[in-house]
């Protein structure tokens, strides 16, 4: 079943995807998922807590498997992971089963909005922002290959940001009454 009405945000941590899609649900009424609060639900355990016992590789595996549960589900507003669409599969599902929004952040606005957030695996390391850096030179790509809709998420508050995405949905995704 395909549910292409669905929307799902994807891009780098600290992009907005969480802050965003909540506000998004909210004013359509829908559901609102986050894929790693989904995966730490499951297991009972935090997303580093994976990372520690069952490294990055494990981490993929059970988020690729989420995803593909979630994106089956109806009138869902989903916040992916930074690195769902790592998985070329995962990639396939995001696209064809909903309305993919890339919400592309700098890496040195990421830096800013994640410095003292101990709870993201890949950012503990000696220099975050140039792995930031790293991450968005692999990622770019991806998160484009997949998007439906790309916005700037440096330039605008949340609050606009939510408004636009509702505007462009609403003109893409909508079918008119005549249809």
């Amino acid at each position: 079943m395909q549910h292409r009405d669905n929307i799902i945000l994807v891009g780098l941590m600290g992009s907005g995807k969480t802050t965003i899609g909540r506000q998004l649900a909210k004013r359509l009424g829908r559901r609102f998922v986050d894929s790693d609060h989904e995966i730490e639900a499951r297991t009972g355990v935090s997303i580093p807590t994976i990372f520690e016992i069952e490294g990055e590789a494990g981490f993929r595996r059970r988020e690729a498997q989420v995803i593909a549960e979630l994106v089956d589900e109806p009138d869902i507003v989903l916040a992916t992971g930074g690195g769902a669409v790592l998985a070329p599969e995962s990639r396939r599902l995001l696209h064809d089963k909903g309305w993919v929004v890339y919400l592309n952040v700098p890496p040195l606005l990421l830096w800013n909005r994640t410095r003292h957030d101990r709870s993201r695996p890949l950012l503990q390391v000696e220099d975050p922002l140039a792995q930031l850096e790293s991450l968005h030179r692999v990622r770019d790509p991806l998160y484009r290959e997949v998007a439906h809709f790309i916005v700037d998420g440096g330039r605008l508050p949340p609050a606009a940001i939510t408004q636009l995405l509702i505007k462009e949905f609403s003109r893409r995704c909508i079918p008119s009454p005549s249809s």
